[in-house]
């Protein structure tokens, strides 16, 4: 029974080893590799079969008309030689002849169709396929083979002449070595063939499992990224290959989804931080007059109160939608030829009022007749968001805000700048992201989306934002492309 029991282990191992060997046999068939294998074998293979093919029919082509006009030559010679000498005088040249050890072919017979000179004991035709003057294809056995040479039958080519009182001189030669050159083209065409094959189908199966072990470091990767692991990448070699291209490109992808998931975790938390203290603040206030039955002026108060945290969540939600309907290009009016320096100066009006109330001198400087593709109505927003912040959080001794517009180059750059604080370079790059607030803005009413909104407005009219350091100050500098 435990023999038994081990021979059953030792038996499973091979099967799951067989099987495994087949499923691994059937995923190189299913390979594009196999089946660019096969196109280019069957490609390459008959063009190689049809270009040996042509060489060869061309070749025997060449030979065969060679051996004609050779056949025809020496008959023309020795029909001429009858007609200067006479029937005795051509036996004897073709007795001679005969006796050569690479003789031709030689027959002369009588009216009667003996023969009566010649080195052909036997002589084979099909009579359709004689045509005098012409070559023709026969079997003979020669009266005096060849030195070391078997009595046997051969091919050749041979030319019918008809000569005077009814003799016939017929001149042929042996074609059994052009046959034979046949024989070795043709065994040569099907063993490169073979050779061909042979070296594809290894070719196939090193390509295939290169493929397959660089496919499956690919999928084995992409499992725990969609498992959740957005740390893992693409395995690269650097070899520089396509599968190499395509990892660094999926790389390159992943490291922006990584950003945007990080990015998309801290907004929410954001969200949630920002949303609740002016929910809180509601629900207090509506439970406390609803406890203490509030009448008269401080009913009025909590309830204005309240519509403001309300009115704050709305314009946050605003904000975002906002955000979001400019960063997928979704807005409803498309970019237009826009008078951009008459929409700064109507914004440098309009805030003016605004500047004074809060104690600050805005100072307007704009290059008249620069305009650029652009929506006047997202223009404006983003230049009331950048002012809002410089008054907002520009106030030192100075109290002086600047907006300016200059042409630089072939960009319209809008120059927004305060007196104030500043913001340390290392906070500068956070200050876009959305509900990012510095410590000092706490104390103020926002929520940290301004000039998020100002980002991404920015670049849907294909601009450059810049937050540099005005030394006193921040000054905030956008270029966007002049109309043409």
């Amino acid at each position: 029974m435990t023999d038994m029991t081990a021979e059953r282990a030792a038996r499973k191992p091979r099967g799951e080893r067989t099987r495994a060997r087949r499923i691994r046999r059937a995923r190189l068939v299913r390979t594009t590799a196999f089946k660019l294998t096969i196109v280019y074998l069957a490609v390459f293979g008959g063009l190689a079969l049809g270009l040996i093919a042509y060489i060869s029919n061309t070749t025997k082509d060449i030979i065969d008309r060679q051996l004609e006009a050779a056949i025809e030559g020496e008959s023309a010679e020795l029909v001429n030689e009858f007609r200067r000498t006479g029937l005795f005088k051509l036996m004897s040249t073709i007795e001679r002849r005969s006796m050569r050890p690479d003789a031709n072919l030689y027959l002369i017979t009588d009216f009667s169709g003996n023969p009566i000179a010649g080195n052909v004991a036997e002589l084979i035709y099909d009579p359709a396929d004689v045509v005098t003057g012409a070559a023709f294809p026969v079997r003979y056995t020669r009266l005096v083979p060849a030195e070391g040479a078997e009595r046997a039958t051969h091919r050749a080519l041979a030319r019918l002449s008809v000569l005077g009182g009814h003799y016939r001189l017929l001149v042929g030669r042996d074609v059994e070595d052009r046959i034979e050159f046949s024989a070795i083209i043709s065994r040569s065409i099907r063993g490169a063939m073979v050779v061909v094959a042979v070296l594809a189908l290894l070719s196939w199966a090193f390509i295939s499992r290169v493929v397959l072990r660089k496919v499956d470091a690919i999928g084995g990767s992409t499992r725990q990224i969609v498992a959740g692991d957005l740390s893992r990448r693409l395995p690269t070699d650097g070899s520089g290959d396509e599968f190499d291209r395509l990892a660094v490109g999926v790389n390159t992808m992943l490291d922006e989804i990584e950003r945007l998931h990080a990015g998309l975790q801290e907004v929410s938390q954001n969200i949630a931080h920002d949303l609740k203290t002016p929910l809180t603040r509601v629900r207090n206030r509506l439970d406390e007059m609803l406890r203490t039955h509030t009448e008269g002026p401080e009913r009025e108060a909590t309830l204005a109160a309240t519509i403001e945290d309300c009115d704050q969540l709305i314009r946050t939600f605003d904000a975002l939608l906002t955000i979001a309907r400019v960063e997928s290009h979704t807005t409803a009016v498309a970019l237009e030829r826009t008078d951009f320096s008459a929409v700064v100066e109507d914004m440098g009006e309009f805030y003016e009022p605004a500047a004074e109330d809060a104690g600050m001198q805005l100072v307007v400087d704009v290059t008249p007749g620069l305009a650029i593709p652009g929506e006047p109505t997202l223009l404006r927003t983003m230049i009331a968001n950048l002012l809002d912040n410089a008054m907002k959080y520009g106030a030192s001794e100075a109290n002086i805000v600047e907006l300016r517009l200059q042409r630089v180059g072939d960009d319209a750059v809008l120059t927004v700048r305060d007196h104030g604080a500043g913001v340390a370079e290392g906070d500068r790059a956070r200050l876009t992201d959305r509900f990012v607030r510095m410590d000092a803005a706490r104390s103020k009413p926002g929520a940290g989306l301004g000039l998020s909104m100002v980002k991404a407005i920015v670049g849907h009219h294909g601009g450059q934002l810049s937050l540099e350091d005005a030394n006193p100050g921040l000054a905030v500098r956008i270029s966007l492309p002049l109309a043409s």
